[in-house]
């Protein structure tokens, strides 16, 4: 499985990409937009620093990225401990004698139940990946950026860090938080004049695993599955999970190349933008009743 979707974005390198001889960091690189940013930063003449939860998913990625002729380091790691981040850019730092990129892309789905009914584990797990694990990676990697005269944060958000959902509580609790904690960023970068960019991603439905994991890590959590549960799992998947993680990798990484501040990856989620902007008052109502009829609808 991981052989096929690497050969299918590999593709040929390209020649003359601003990222070419560049030190790019990626969390969350074993599958989904992290695997297809590393291949095609790897295409661009990117050096690879990657990074992942799961050895056996890291390594796939890695022995793919070789495969078109670049270097790349592998470090498991949860991005929710402070000190092993910390401790993975001194390493990034000490192996390569520079930094120029980092995209904080790893991130879990946290889903399935109300506000009022979630538990708070489910809080504390997702925010301790999607949240902090962007807050952690940008203060142990920011100094390094700096210091190369020519650095950039890339720190992935989601549709859901422009509107909320019902029963994603916890997500959209931390793609909002996101968001805010990258734009801050941005303004903090250009008032004390560092040369770094910052970058928000905000992608749409995107044909990962997000949400088939969040479904099984509820079953080993031994959470009750409801009909309703499953349904809206299999819709995210047939109806929602539409751009394949290469095409978002692609309009990713060019937008970073271009330097743009705010990418957003997919019509929905450029939908979701105007909607937000346009009636920030009303559209709450709308998806709750939106979000109804989809339950009702066998």
């Amino acid at each position: 499985m991981s052989t096929i979707q690497g050969s299918a974005i590999q593709g040929s390198a390209i020649q003359g990409s601003a990222i070419q001889g560049k030190v790019v960091v990626i969390t969350g690189a074993g599958s989904g937009i992290g695997r297809a940013l590393a291949l095609g930063i790897a295409r661009r003449g990117g050096i690879l620093a990657l990074s992942d939860v799961d050895e056996r998913s890291l390594a796939d990625t890695a022995a793919l990225a070789k495969a078109i002729g670049t270097d790349v380091h592998t470090t498991r790691l949860d991005v929710s401990d402070r000190a092993a981040v910390e401790a993975h850019a001194t390493d990034v730092q000490a192996r390569f004698g520079r930094v120029h990129q980092l995209y904080n892309n790893a991130g879990i789905a946290g889903g399935g139940s109300t506000i009022l009914d979630a538990d708070w584990s489910i809080y504390d797990r997702v925010l301790a990946v999607n949240l902090w694990g962007v807050l952690h990676g940008t203060r142990a990697f920011l100094p390094h950026l700096v210091a190369s005269g020519d650095g950039h944060v890339i720190n992935i958000s989601s549709l859901n860090g422009l509107l909320a959902q019902p029963e994603l509580g916890p997500y959209c609790t931390s793609k909002f938080a996101v968001r805010g904690f990258t734009e801050t960023l941005r303004v903090e970068m250009r008032q004390a004049g560092h040369p770094v960019q910052v970058t928000v991603v905000h992608p749409g439905g995107v044909r990962t695993n997000i949400a088939n994991a969040a479904l099984a890590d509820a079953r080993r959590r031994g959470e009750q599955i409801t009909d309703e549960y499953r349904e809206r799992i299999r819709f995210y998947n047939d109806r929602l999970l539409r751009l394949s993680p290469h095409q978002a990798a692609d309009r990713i990484v060019r937008g970073v190349e271009a330097g743009h501040p705010r990418i957003l990856v997919g019509a929905d989620a450029k939908i979701a933008d105007v909607i937000a902007r346009l009636l920030p008052r009303s559209y709450p109502g709308l998806l709750g009743c939106l979000f109804s009829r989809l339950a009702a609808t066998p």
